[in-house]
């Protein structure tokens, strides 16, 4: 039977925990780290979130592998215990995809529930 994206990510969401924007935003500030995995052209009309990690949705996989001589170094950190990706989009169901395979690859995960909208709700800050 075929499945419609809806589908996919609640069978993602399935297999993944959900944190709230002020628990990201505070365990950002130790070991773990926020993945944007939002278009460059998202983060230049609704802002990013300083400190976070960008890698579009569709390069999150080749970013987050280190033997595709294409990954990003902060994120590679975290794979096996070094610490929780907490994944962010615009309303989180390209984050869900995107910490099911993260989780898949070996990385600890959660999506921030809410999304971007969800974080400025929260009175959290943007990058200036």
């Amino acid at each position: 039977m075929a499945k419609s994206m809806k589908d996919l990510v609640a069978d993602a969401r399935s297999r993944i925990e959900a944190i709230s924007p002020a628990d990201a935003h505070e365990a950002a500030r130790s070991s773990d780290v926020i993945l944007d995995v939002r278009e460059p052209v998202e983060l230049d009309s609704d802002g990013a979130i300083a400190g976070a990690i960008h890698i579009p949705r569709g390069l999150a996989e080749a970013q987050a592998d280190p033997d595709t001589g294409k990954s990003n170094d902060a994120l590679t950190a975290k794979r096996g215990g070094g610490g929780r990706v907490h994944v962010l989009c615009a309303s989180g169901a390209r984050a869900a995809l995107a910490a099911d395979s993260l989780r898949q690859m070996g990385y600890d995960t959660t999506v921030i529930e809410g999304g971007l909208e969800g974080w400025k709700k929260a009175g959290l800050a943007l990058k200036d």
